[in-house]
């Protein structure tokens, strides 16, 4: 009696902690998503606030949803809740704060007193960031060098132009003026299409070796960030920027200069030793 009691309650405690277990499931399921629909929203304010010319108000939230972007991916690999759904539904709500929202606060900003030009270089940056993102799409099926990406990723893309608008947030009212500014959108959406490779700051955690160091510059770029805002941002985004054509270069001078390490011969090579934990870890 003692062990039919034992079993009874053993199942009633099971049956009782499987709505339990399942509502969790759910809710850690839905946590990435609703990041992707916060990233979503910031896109869709900054185009209605850029269409009441409250640039200065717009411009941020394209950094929000850059924040949102990176976490909703984070959180979803963290907890082993990645899906085809939230691939698909994180690319919809990037076209949308990476491509649609950059190109409109740049055309009510300043590319509207060039006319159809400033439209049509609008529409360019649009196009390049939803190419730019199916492409990250197969990329990312077909495996591929993590530390790299191929082409500009359109979050720092679109960091270039609300950046910008955020430190000047004035506005251009002559077309002599908004010239200049048709590199802002252009450069951007050629690198997106370009197969130029960009640091990936995805493995960053796993591959360093001194975490407190890159802590501390974490914290001393958040307290500038703090206190001079608008400077900061245009260092940060337009430093990435250049990042790729100054690491270009050197990996050419390099090559040039004949520093190439050249590799040893078959006899003096220590036999490779094969480790399961790489296979796993790639």
């Amino acid at each position: 009696m003692r062990q039919e009691n034992a079993g009874r309650l053993r199942f009633l405690r099971r049956a009782t902690d499987r709505p339990r277990r399942l509502r969790l499931r759910r809710g850690v399921y839905l946590l990435p998503s609703l990041l992707t629909m916060g990233n979503m929203f910031c896109g869709y304010a900054c185009v209605v606030y850029a269409m009441r010319g409250a640039y200065e108000t717009a411009a941020p939230f394209i950094g929000i949803a850059i924040v949102l972007d990176m976490l909703d991916g984070r959180i979803a690999r963290m907890t082993g809740t990645t899906s085809e759904f939230g691939v698909e539904f994180d690319s919809m709500a990037d076209v949308i704060s990476f491509g649609v929202a950059p190109a409109i606060l740049s055309f009510q900003w300043g590319l509207s007193a060039l006319g159809r030009l400033g439209w049509a270089a609008g529409f360019l940056f649009v196009a390049a960031a939803a190419m730019r993102l199916a492409r990250f799409n197969i990329q990312s099926a077909a495996g591929g060098d993590k530390r790299y990406f191929v082409g500009m990723p359109s979050p720092a893309a679109a960091s270039i132009p609300a950046a910008t608008v955020y430190a000047y947030p004035w506005g251009l009212y002559d077309y002599r003026e908004a010239l200049p500014a048709l590199a802002m959108v252009v450069v951007p959406a050629v690198l997106m299409v370009s197969t130029i490779r960009f640091r990936s700051f995805k493995t960053l955690d796993s591959k360093t070796r001194r975490p407190y160091t890159v802590l501390i510059f974490v914290a001393a770029g958040i307290m500038l960030i703090a206190t001079h805002p608008q400077a900061m941002l245009v260092v940060m985004a337009y430093s990435y920027l250049a990042s790729a054509f100054i690491g270009m270069a050197i990996t050419r001078f390099k090559h040039r200069g004949g520093t190439t390490p050249q590799p040893a011969p078959e006899a003096e090579q220590p036999p490779a030793i094969s480790d399961h934990r790489d296979s796993a870890a790639g």
